[in-house]
């Protein structure tokens, strides 16, 4: 019989400290006289003791460490079981909402996606648009990353944890969990901070600086209007489109830039891949726009690199909306998500990495027909690539693109128009968070989707931050077996 007990016992020790950082947005709102301070309070204590007692009562011995089972079961639960503690402010307090979008709104946030389900944003009691904020900041690099700073203060070796959430690159430049997790913490609060004092010099109000760099650093979206970034200033937008790029880069290249090693980020392959195909894709359609519209053309660069570095980084916030730029951009758009940011960042989809490796994979390929006695190899950093690496790899990017047609089809099933269903998906599963569609248009939010279809997005986002492999390999039977 599988041992749950330190599955358990970490689980309550991460749902504890999530009902402790509960308490902030409720100190807020007590602090401004707003009565919801004590629905949100309420949610904090039941996690709290929720936490607490699973943790309690799942005690384990405190040398003993994590087998790949539990940390494969543990990684679910964090991404399954979090949210439904980290919606309860939405279902107690006021914006009133329904389970299913209370978990809805949870999910976005925690996964960094991006989308949501409420309205009228500036009239939210501000420990909600705080607690909002916490949740993208936090599921920044994921729940599962907090876990990392709890198992190895237990003694408890956390390394194969650490690789079911694809962090192996880092072992390389720290060689231990707990170095990669404090390290990599105080660079995410580092850049938080910065992001949050410029966008204060912008003319951004405090709270508002504050949430929007905990999403910007994040690339989580959520914002605190409904009109998003387009009521900022162009400075406070220039500095968002900035930050953005920045939290979709790895981290461990910012910690060898703190350590006086700047080569290592210029050497990236991923890195220059990054900003090569970023800075392509905005002059295309730049130019393009530029030709169509009777328009400054420092607005439409302003607004086509803000819309488009959102989109690739997978943050979810916008300036304007990109269907009204034409079919192109929608085309443009798609693939920009389609690939996502750097391995080792906050960023989702397919990220850079796994595309370069498809990209050589097929070159290779081509230059195989051409030449078929020829052994040639794929490389990537001039390195030689072998089935180890190649094949989950190509196993994700199938999966990946076999789970947006699935959803997508099932969504136009549950009565949403294949536009706004493919665009959903596509948002969810690459945690995107980029409204584009019909249904989206009239809010800017997800409001109008049936529970079916916000069930199915749930699930979407829960797949996509997950890697797919990691959630749906609990479904073996061999899987429980000893």
């Amino acid at each position: 019989m599988p041992d749950f007990g330190p599955v358990f016992h970490h689980l309550g020790l991460i749902l504890l400290a999530l009902g402790v950082t509960m308490l902030a947005p409720a100190g807020l709102d007590l602090s401004l006289s707003d009565p919801n301070w004590a629905q949100v309070f309420e949610a904090a204590i039941i996690t709290i003791l929720f936490g607490a007692l699973l943790a309690l009562a799942s005690r384990v011995d405190r040398g003993k460490g994590l087998t790949l089972r539990q940390a494969y079961l543990l990684t679910a639960a964090i991404w399954l079981i979090v949210p439904a503690f980290g919606a309860l402010p939405f279902i107690l307090g006021k914006p009133d909402v329904s389970y299913a979008d209370a978990y809805f709104e949870a999910v976005s946030g925690i996964t960094t996606t991006g989308y949501t389900v409420f309205v009228k944003l500036e009239e939210l009691p501000r420990s909600v648009v705080l607690w909002r904020g916490m949740l993208n900041w936090t599921g920044g690099l994921g729940i599962a990353f907090v876990a990392m700073i709890f198992l190895p203060v237990m003694r408890i070796g956390g390394m194969r944890y650490f690789q079911t959430e694809g962090f192996d690159t880092l072992g390389k430049v720290l060689p231990r969990a707990r170095d990669i997790a404090i390290s990599l913490l105080q660079i995410y609060t580092g850049l938080t901070i910065l992001c949050a004092l410029i966008f204060l010099l912008c003319g951004m109000p405090v709270l508002d600086a504050v949430v929007h760099a905990m999403a910007a650093i994040a690339t989580g979206g959520f914002g605190t209007y409904d009109a998003n970034f387009a009521i900022w200033s162009p400075a406070a937008q220039y500095a968002g489109l900035v930050f953005m790029l920045l939290g979709a880069m790895p981290y461990i290249r910012f910690f060898q830039l703190m350590q006086g090693q700047p080569k290592p980020l210029w050497r990236d392959s991923q890195v220059r891949a990054f900003l090569r195909w970023f800075v392509y894709f905005c002059v295309m359609m730049s130019a393009y726009r530029a030709v169509r519209e009777d328009t400054s053309f420092e607005q439409i660069f302003r607004e086509t690199a803000f819309n488009f570095a959102s989109v690739l980084t997978g943050t979810g916030f916008g300036v304007s909306g990109i269907e009204t730029w034409g079919p192109f951009a929608l085309v443009l758009a798609f693939l920009l998500g389609l690939v996502g940011g750097c391995t080792g960042s906050s960023s989702g989809a397919l990220s850079v990495f796994r595309v370069q490796i498809v990209l050589a994979a097929i070159g290779t390929s081509v230059r195989q027909l051409h030449s078929p006695h020829r052994v040639i190899q794929p490389r990537y950093d001039s390195k030689a690539l072998d089935e180890t690496t190649l094949y989950p790899l190509m196993l994700h990017v199938t999966g990946y693109i076999l789970t947006l047609g699935v959803l997508s089809v099932a969504m136009s099933m549950a009565g949403v128009d294949l536009t706004s269903a493919l665009f959903a998906i596509w948002g969810c599963i690459g945690n995107i968070g980029f409204g584009i569609g019909p249904m989206v248009t009239r809010t800017g939010t997800m409001v109008d989707f049936n529970d079916t279809a916000t069930w199915l997005m749930t699930l979407a986002m829960l797949l996509g931050r997950l890697g797919l492999l990691a959630i749906l390999v609990l479904a073996l039977p061999r899987f429980w077996r000893d």
